[in-house]
């Protein structure tokens, strides 16, 4: 039985020895971890057999346990009257704190409503709800009975909800009366309904009460969570899951065509999970952390559930937003729950920086031991800002890269390991083969710039794209064969240390929000007015990106503040309310190389007010669209 107290703090020196036996003996190191950090029925017969060739990657194939038991079951003799989840509601004087075995009695409970309603091993589960307990529990609830939980973001509309549901062949759908953020509320249920007002294969919506406003219902499909649950036992054995069987299915944004719903399975995630919380945070026993990420996001998962509960930890989720209802709600509800760990977006910090520092200094923070970053590269001014202002100097500060397809952090300047560099993700976590390579996948070594490449497997890769396998060969390895592409740019200097540079790909990260512009052209498209549309991420100060499309219209056609309202009612519907912030340009035509490529390299350019790189238009059909569009071009606004 692993011995979760027994596990040493890092330095320097153990870094460097425990990443050096990861990487020379793999085998024999996370065989090591597995028996530290996890708790199995069977063991495995083979760590690991991974292929990037064919993408066919597995971890810990033969060997049995059960994520819901290794978060619950094993605390109970030593944590059960410890708080597990401490729920911060939008209204300051809604607090809700659960144990230990609290959360283990309501998870039973819930499994066991699953299973009545039919839900069975390998169905899949859509969740649509806020950051409210019962999402934390709902998420537990499948792992326990071996379904398949897809969280879909609550602030995505309908029709992006209801792609994400036929998607993964969801047959029930559980979510809340409504959500509630800055003293507004907003459509959960309804949203609901509206996705599923054409056929699916949804038979059954489990409704959790929230708000307690009236809502859309269906007599025949709806089940109210409150009414369903007495009758049901606190006490659900959990089932036995192969290390290989599908634990969730995450939908991220693709470079083209649909989301890709991400496969992540039991073993090698959740023991990735929670190594890097373990040892990315120096998490010590008793240690109050808080990651502000929507259950979402991959953060929301990893960070907010599961690597804090597979530690025994106590994690704190917040409904709200962090200016309701003062500038000052993150910094109070620091010090209301004596929070040492807070990990949260350059975004958010951005945003609140601009606020300034007075509402951050009415309160103390003496609580806070480290301060984390995620979503994307931090640029230096945050970052002084939030370890001066939000740390009083004291915090080390661990900006962490990774992704949606990684299942946890693969890089970071881990505390009294790493360097403490603005801007920089440090040092690769254990058994992370991070490389550079050029455009020919030629390995650059020393201090380079290029593209970001991981050469080895490790346990919290995603296995798949959900029904598209050859989508997951073709996006992640096909490049460079044997390589996993990251889609990112990177920077290496003379210590080693890894600075992340941008996305090489079409993919805008909008106040950590991914969004494929694909998505975004899409839903302009469908505009009877719209002839074509090409949209690219500029910088944006508070957001970090924010979107830019370039839209043609039909002939005849002119472009008026009405239209432009109407373009971005159909983002909004299509994607979601955060991806409103959206300025566009009318436009008669667009760069296009001969074969009819829309040169985006030139519109990024035009857009974020940088004529000077637009470089070689030699290959455009259409080179005089250039001057044209340079004279039209809006100087860059933020909203």
């Amino acid at each position: 039985m692993a011995n979760l107290s027994a596990l040493p703090r890092l330095d320097k020196a153990l870094y460097q020895s425990l990443y050096q036996e990861s990487i020379a003996n793999p085998g024999q190191f996370w065989s090591k971890m597995a028996t530290d950090f996890l708790d199995f029925e069977t063991t495995w017969d083979r760590v690991s057999t991974c292929t990037f060739k064919e993408g066919d990657i597995r971890w810990f194939e033969g060997a049995k346990l059960n994520v819901s038991a290794n978060c619950l079951d094993r605390h109970m003799a030593s944590k059960a009257n410890q708080p597990a989840l401490i729920i911060e509601g939008d209204d300051p004087a809604h607090t809700e704190i659960l144990t230990y075995k609290d959360v283990l009695e309501k998870v039973c409970q819930m499994a066991n409503v699953l299973k009545a309603l039919g839900i069975q091993k390998g169905d899949r589960v859509c969740l649509y709800l806020p950051m409210i307990p019962s999402t934390a529990i709902a998420m537990l609830a499948c792992a326990r009975i071996g379904a398949i939980h897809t969280v879909v973001f609550a602030g995505f509309s309908a029709q992006a909800l209801r792609s994400r549901i036929i998607d993964a062949e969801c047959t029930c759908v559980i979510t809340a009366d409504e959500n509630i953020r800055g003293g507004k509320t907003y459509p959960l249920k309804a949203n609901v309904a509206q996705a599923l007002s054409e056929p699916s294969a949804v038979t059954q919506v489990l409704v959790i009460k929230n708000t307690g406003n009236p809502v859309p219902a269906d007599p025949l499909r709806d089940i109210w969570y409150h009414d369903v649950a007495p009758s049901q036992s606190n006490w659900c054995p959990p089932e036995s899951m192969e290390a290989e069987d599908p634990l969730f299915i995450l939908y991220t944004s693709g470079s083209t065509g649909s989301p890709k719903g991400v496969l992540h399975t039991t073993a090698g995630y959740a023991l990735y999970a929670a190594m890097t919380f373990r040892w990315v945070f120096d998490y010590q026993p008793e240690d109050v952390f808080w990651c502000t990420a929507d259950a979402g996001w991959i953060t929301g998962h990893t960070y907010s559930l599961y690597g804090p509960l597979l530690n025994g930890a106590t994690t704190l989720w917040f409904e709200g937003v962090p200016t309701h209802p003062t500038p000052s709600r993150f910094w109070e509800i620091i010090d209301k729950h004596q929070v040492n760990i807070f990990y949260t977006a350059p975004t958010a910090i951005r945003a609140l920086m601009a606020m300034g520092d007075e509402p951050v200094k009415k309160t103390k923070r003496d609580s806070l031991k480290l301060l984390g970053t995620v979503g994307e590269p931090i640029n230096p001014e945050a970052w002084q800002w939030y370890h001066e202002v939000v740390g009083n100097g004291q915090c080390d500060i661990v900006d962490t890269w990774w992704q949606t397809e990684t299942g946890g952090i693969m890089l970071a300047p881990i505390p009294h390991v790493g360097n403490q560099k603005p801007g920089a993700a440090g040092l690769p976590f254990f058994g992370v083969c991070p490389a550079l390579v050029d455009d020919n996948g030629t390995q650059l070594s020393g201090e380079a710039e290029g593209n970001l490449v991981i050469t080895q497997s490790w346990p919290g890769q995603m296995r798949t794209v959900f029904n598209h396998h050859d989508r997951f060969v073709e996006t992640y390895f096909a490049r460079w064969p044997g390589l996993y592409a990251t889609g990112d740019g990177a920077r290496r200097d003379d210590d080693g240390d890894i600075t992340i540079t941008g996305r090489v790909d079409d993919i805008i990260n909008m106040a950590g929000h991914r969004i494929g512009t694909a998505e975004v052209e899409s839903a302009l498209v469908q505009h009877p007015k719209v002839a074509e549309a090409a949209v690219v991420g500029i910088p944006h100060d508070i957001k970090g990106q924010s979107l830019y499309a370039f839209v043609r219209l039909m002939d005849g056609t002119q472009g008026d503040d009405a239209l432009q309202t109407e373009l971005l009612s159909l983002i909004e519907h299509h994607i979601g309310k955060f991806a409103r912030n959206c300025q566009m340009q009318w436009c008669s035509d667009l760069p296009k190389t001969r074969s009819g490529k829309i040169m985006r390299r030139i519109l990024r350019a035009l857009a974020s007010g940088e004529p000077e790189a637009i470089g070689d238009t030699s290959t455009l059909a259409n080179p005089e669209i250039v001057e044209a569009l340079k004279l039209k071009t809006k100087p860059l606004t933020f909203a």
